[in-house]
């Protein structure tokens, strides 16, 4: 069995995370990842606290094992960690944001404290505030994207910087193949986001599943301030779709000067309210949306062009780390034959 320091620090299995997607990343997603033996989350930023509760209570009934509940410190109400240790989450998984200050509240609970970083500095300020885990996320990662280095190149200077503390891999992994070559770098397991949206548990718009099935090598785009309504000064990675194309087109304007600004391209629900979706939203389409997926931010790591098929997530974890362990064994033998 593939078993790493993080797995025994988790309490896991496997060392396969599976990443925070906003509405995307719900109790049934979390649940199956964990079940299978790797680490579930559920993303419970923006939510009121009674609803923040409930997500924790619904993966608790749905697993006995280690999750974590995904807080994002620069756009949260404030009370989102207090709620998760309440109502009893496992583990805690902060990004974007100043997280020195939650590390002794989330151990006195019997939690672990998980940071994404994307920079070595980070990295050494969130081993020296507690966390129990780091997850260094390269610049090729879906989604916001905390770090402008290739995750190649970041990994082997974070584990250098902050050994022995166990440190994980994201942006652009989606198999065993990204398992054994992070662990090759010093790694102690991946944190994998683009590969569980297409999972049958991922709370995701059918629409947008189909195109990240439909996507190639060169379909995804960086950008600093796109889609920054809701989270400004926070750059992104995301499939290119119309409203990419005549951003690009016009120059890459900032907010202020793009054609549309405050225009309604939907509706979706969120916390038991319909709310309006406005043009540049930072937004994750799930079922419950209503409206233009030519207008949405889809978010899709670098990597998404590998992802061929919707699979059970706990199928991804099992594969994930058979193809892994059977890399690794044939590298260590002397080659791959």
């Amino acid at each position: 069995m593939l078993t790493t320091e993080l797995c025994r620090s988790l309490d896991i299995e496997h060392p396969v995370l599976s990443a925070g997607m906003g509405s995307v990343t719900g109790p049934e997603l979390a649940a199956a990842v964990s079940n299978a033996g790797g680490l579930g989350q559920v993303v419970i930023t923006g939510m009121d606290r009674p609803t923040a509760e409930a997500r924790i209570r619904a993966t608790l009934d749905l697993t006995d094992r280690s999750f974590a509940a995904n807080v994002i410190l620069d756009i949260w109400k404030g009370h989102e960690i207090e709620a998760a240790l309440a109502a009893g989450a496992p583990a805690i998984f902060l990004f974007w944001g100043d997280f020195s200050q939650y590390a002794d509240e989330i151990h006195r609970a019997g939690a672990k404290l998980i940071v994404q970083i994307g920079l070595v500095a980070e990295a050494v300020a969130a081993r020296d505030a507690g966390a129990d885990v780091i997850v260094a996320q390269g610049v090729e990662a879906g989604g916001h994207v905390r770090g402008t280095t290739p995750l190649f190149s970041l990994l082997p200077a974070v584990v250098e910087a902050v050994s022995p503390l166990p440190v994980a891999a994201a942006g652009g992994i989606l198999d065993g193949r990204g398992l054994a070559a992070a662990m090759s770098l010093g790694g102690q397991g991946v944190l994998m986001g683009t590969r569980f949206l297409a999972s049958n548990e991922a709370f995701i718009h059918p629409e947008y599943q189909a195109r990240i099935l439909a996507a190639t090598d060169d379909s995804t785009v960086y950008a600093e301030d796109l889609f920054d309504v809701g989270w400004p000064s926070a750059p992104h990675r995301m499939l290119r779709n119309r409203v990419v194309a005549e951003w690009e087109a016009a120059g890459k304007p900032s907010m202020g000067s793009r054609e549309g600004e405050g225009s309604i391209i939907g509706r979706s629900g969120f916390s038991g309210r319909s709310v309006e979706i406005a043009r540049f939203t930072s937004f994750t389409a799930s079922p419950a949306f209503e409206g233009d997926m030519e207008e949405v931010s889809l978010w899709a790591g670098t990597s998404v062009g590998l992802v061929t098929e919707v699979r059970p997530a706990g199928d991804i974890v099992r594969e994930t780390v058979q193809e892994a362990e059977a890399i690794l064994t044939g590298l260590s033998r002397g080659g791959l034959g």
